[in-house]
């Protein structure tokens, strides 16, 4: 009961997308694209670094492999995590 505030908090933080139950169903292209790097996040394509920081962290807790996560979801969320900070505005 003394931690329902935190919680809480942590839920309200967290992008609304996480919770929307739906999932992308398309397919991976050959070369990662911006716009499926974001999918990939749950991010908007033009997120500033900040958010795309803090949501490929979010993504990557829930998929660590600590979490009986994939090595290859973990490689992917990297990829979208590095092509999209390379394009981000600070």
């Amino acid at each position: 009961k003394h931690m329902e505030p935190q919680v809480k908090q942590v839920f309200q933080s967290l992008p609304k997308s996480a919770f929307s139950g739906g999932y992308y169903r398309g397919g991976f292209e050959p070369k990662m694209t911006k716009r499926e790097a974001a999918l990939i996040l749950g991010v908007s394509p033009t997120a500033n670094k900040e958010k795309n920081k803090r949501c490929s962290l979010h993504v990557m807790l829930l998929n660590h492999a600590d979490k009986r996560g994939s090595p290859y979801i973990v490689a992917t969320i990297n990829e979208a995590k590095d092509l999209l900070e390379g394009q981000a505005k600070k």
